[in-house]
């Protein structure tokens, strides 16, 4: 037997093998899709995916074949995706608004291969995923500019939903026009009501009138089919597309850091030993109504070695005088710390609501 046929078969001996291992592989795919199905988690972790590949590289001894077996673990990655992607396919994702709306943008974003179902307001998104007519909910919870969506806050801390992700989706409010339009001819400008407070100074400035929509999209859409050159909307470029729009100016928003974060909301809170790389928690408590009862219970965080991020209150709907909070926090409560954490919370609190573990993504 010559060198040339050694080879030959020592390769056809190693790709049985390798077709074995694939289709391992393949199946832990399945099993990894599954989770990220039920919980509404991403396809993609680009910083999963870059721990992976520098690990993968110790395991090769041969500096000369690193970089080929970097590329072949990279296309190994990319098949598992597209695989994960047809498998995850198919999840009913509910939204507040209409096609073109931000909130659209976002879930369309976070499941590219969703089926989108759009609802005429917060509550009814939620609990389309509470009674099991849709999957998951994508809700706005948070503007870097014009602050809390208190409304979503609420139905969090009286609903049955987790949190399984936030994404915060940059927003570029644009100045959407009927066809022929210049922004000369703009006497007023039609949007939801945070997109008209983001470019209030934009709108000052021109001596704009405001109406309010329901929506950015819900804007758009009326506008055109007002057809009145004199009328403008707020809203996404994507709305221009979808409803025959101009573009008369984009960035008419005076922050050019203006994000919003998305929540997605699920019926099953994710438990997995996965939570332990989380970015951070998110959890609800009420206090006993006695002096420094609130104080306690910041104590209670900070005593376990967890970084307190955000504390907001609310009031509780229907009851005067008494408060919900809303707190986020560094790291997973997946450790004895963790439990030491809620079961502190517990016993100072009236009410302890662990909504979940979240990494801060950027779509």
């Amino acid at each position: 037997m010559t060198d040339l046929e050694k080879a030959r078969k020592a390769i056809n001996e190693i790709d049985v093998e390798i077709a074995a291992l694939f289709e391992r592989r393949m199946d832990a795919a399945k099993l990894v899709a599954s989770h990220k199905k039920k919980f509404g988690l991403p396809i993609f972790d680009e910083a999963r995916e870059k721990e992976i590949c520098n690990k993968e590289l110790e395991y090769i001894k041969n500096p000369d074949y690193k970089t080929y077996y970097l590329e072949m673990i990279h296309s190994i990655m990319d098949i598992s995706k597209k695989y994960q992607s047809v498998l995850v396919s198919g999840s009913r994702v509910a939204y507040c608004g209409i096609e073109g709306a931000f909130a659209n943008i976002a879930a369309k974003r976070i499941f590219p291969n969703g089926n989108m179902v759009a609802f005429s307001s917060f509550e009814k998104a939620y609990k389309a995923v509470e009674l099991g007519d849709c999957d998951f909910a994508v809700l706005p919870i948070e503007n870097s500019f014009a602050g809390d969506v208190t409304k979503v806050f609420d139905l969090m801390y009286s609903g049955s939903l987790f949190v399984n992700g936030i994404y915060n989706l940059h927003i570029c409010q644009t100045l959407l026009g009927v066809k022929g339009a210049k922004i000369s001819d703009v006497k007023t400008v039609v949007s939801h009501e945070q997109a008209i407070e983001q470019c209030g100074e934009y709108i000052q400035n021109h001596g704009f009138e405001v109406q309010i929509a329901v929506n950015t999209a819900m804007a758009a859409r009326n506008v055109a089919q007002m057809g009145d050159v004199s009328v403008a909307a707020i809203g996404s470029k994507e709305s221009a597309e979808l409803y025959g729009l101009e573009v008369l100016e984009e960035n008419i928003n005076q922050n050019d850091l203006n994000t919003t974060k998305f929540a997605v909301l699920s019926r099953v809170y994710d438990d997995s030993a996965d939570v332990s790389a989380a970015d951070g928690f998110l959890l609800m408590f009420t206090v006993n109504n006695a002096p420094g009862a609130l104080a306690k219970a910041i104590k209670i965080i900070g005593d376990n070695g967890f970084n307190l991020k955000s504390l907001r209150s609310r009031p509780v709907k229907n009851v005067p005088w008494k408060y919900y909070f809303y707190v986020e926090g560094e790291g997973a409560l997946s450790s004895q710390k963790g439990d030491a954490l809620v079961n502190g919370l517990k016993e100072q609190c009236e009410e302890v609501k662990l909504l979940g573990h979240f990494k801060n993504l950027e779509i």
